[in-house]
């Protein structure tokens, strides 16, 4: 039998479908969008069965695509969008609500309510007590959604992240699990004793057995047919969370090695191993994954709005044409124009945790035009991440030697070399961009037998170099810092 792995991708905007042979090549990929349901309130939500769908349409498309037989199909593995949190009742496997998306802001009265309960919550899980996080999703939801507090009284509630879902309904076994990966960014998972916490569930009244067991990334899940197309059971037997599997897909197992993945929204993570560290400026500890039966830390920033501002200004304000445009505009905005945009459209995220925050364009003079605010978009990516690495340096006091860098914002030069510039390290751009894919399907390759993790993709990489001089990103990053104290909620 020849071997091949399929990856499930199911992110935030959509999903796709990867196949890779034995050796880690990519062969085919097939993608399918979700409708991204937004109210009058700006609350994001997902509809759970759409996602099902679409999981199965690009799994079936990507293997046709690839020419792969059924038969030489040898594991399966899911990379999922975070924190985005679900509820299914166990008797009917129906969904109780929509899927509560990560961005949506909804709980955060709910957080202010517990803000007592933070520093017993940071300690647990590593995370801020913040809407951001599942826990208070689905607090919420237990609150409003009456079907899910009557599924949870009558103890047929199921509930956790996207992977959870997707396993319930991929496998024949009708699992419920989920990855330490994902157990960890719930904010109900304590990242000390690897376990469901009681305190935590009681907190936000989660029942504990509404949550799924939690596996090693590299585990046997259970089996799937993908809904009877491959006429014969594979193992489901690599799980990790989106940003976990492209730390692994960019080969980050050394303490000291990061990547910032460039998606919607970006999380910038540092491998640390082991050693599970306390952030004291605003980033947050987690699990990076389990495997071989041990499980290393992370630290962590995560984004509200990187790549989605490339969106915004396609979709929304209509300064862009296509994402490519914006590359061409940056180039040519006039280089003395220090206009600022800070991108807290539903508050902001790491290092900063403030809900309240509202979005900012300052620093407008008559050289503004379109090509600077459009410039002044994609710096604030850079701006973003480059806070994000500022703490991680004098959190962790593991000097970075590069950062490897993934998502679609990737292929905009003008971004990458001003990412380079800002942060003053060398960045390394993957030939292939589905990373958080590539890490699923190595995690699976291990969890089947079929070669190491390592061993299994390796991609070619290029580089940029910074190329600023010192004074001058001192200045422009003063700028941006000022901004942002400019949107803090006071």
């Amino acid at each position: 039998m020849k071997p091949y792995i399929l990856a499930i991708d199911q992110s935030t905007q959509g999903t796709k479908g990867v196949v890779f042979d034995g050796e880690g090549t990519l062969l085919a990929r097939a993608d399918r969008p979700h409708a991204q349901k937004i109210d009058a309130n700006g609350w994001v939500e997902h509809d759970p069965r759409e996602i099902l769908q679409n999981t199965l349409a690009v799994a079936r498309a990507a293997l046709e695509k690839a020419g792969v037989d059924p038969a030489d199909l040898a594991a399966v593995g899911i990379s999922n969008q975070r924190e985005t949190v679900l509820a299914w009742d166990k008797t009917t496997g129906q969904p109780l609500y929509n899927a509560i998306v990560w961005q949506c802001g909804r709980a955060k009265d709910l957080c202010a309510r517990l803000a007592d309960a933070a520093p017993m919550v940071r300690q647990k899980t590593g995370l801020p007590l913040s809407p951001y996080f599942s826990a208070p999703k689905l607090a919420w939801m237990l609150e409003h959604i009456p079907a899910v507090r009557q599924a949870a009284d009558a103890g047929t509630l199921c509930c956790g992240t996207v992977d959870s879902w997707l396993l319930w309904n991929l496998t024949r076994e009708r699992v419920h699990r989920t990855d330490y990966s994902n157990a960890s960014r719930t904010g109900l998972f304590n990242i000390h004793t690897l376990r469901w916490d009681e305190e935590l569930c009681a907190l936000y009244g989660v029942p504990v057995q509404a949550l799924p067991q939690v596996y090693m990334s590299d585990g046997v899940f259970g089996t799937t047919d993908l809904g009877g197309f491959l006429g014969r059971a594979v193992p489901i037997c690599g799980v990790l969370g989106d940003s976990h599997g492209a730390l692994l897909g960019q080969g980050c197992f050394a303490p000291g090695t990061a990547k910032a993945t460039y998606g919607t929204g970006s999380s910038v993570m540092m491998q640390t191993g082991d050693a599970c560290i306390e952030s004291t400026g605003g980033l947050v500890t987690s699990l990076a994954w389990g495997l071989s039966g041990r499980v290393n830390y992370v630290l962590e920033g995560n984004l509200n709005y990187t790549g989605a501002v490339i969106s915004w200004l396609k979709k929304d304000v209509g300064l862009l044409r296509t994402d490519a445009e914006s590359e061409q505009l940056a180039r040519q905005a006039h280089p003395g124009d220090r206009t600022y945009f800070v991108p807290a459209f539903t508050g902001l995220g790491a290092p900063y945790w403030d809900s309240e925050a509202t979005g900012l364009l300052t620093g407008i003079t008559r050289t503004t035009g379109k090509a600077e605010i459009v410039r002044a978009c994609l710096d604030s990516i850079a701006y973003q991440i480059t806070d994000l690495l500022e703490c991680m340096g004098r959190d962790a006091a593991l000097p970075l030697a590069e950062l490897r860098v993934d998502g679609g914002p990737t292929a905009n030069r003008y971004l990458m070399q001003r990412q380079s510039d800002l942060a003053c390290l060398p960045l390394a751009v993957p030939a292939v961009q589905e990373l958080s894919a590539l890490g699923a399907a190595r995690a699976a390759a291990q969890g089947a037998g079929l070669c190491a993790c390592k061993d299994f993709g390796r991609p070619a990489y290029t580089r940029y170099q910074p190329r600023m001089e010192e004074a001058e990103r001192r200045a422009l990053y003063g700028g941006w810092q000022d901004a942002v104290r400019r949107t803090l909620y006071h």
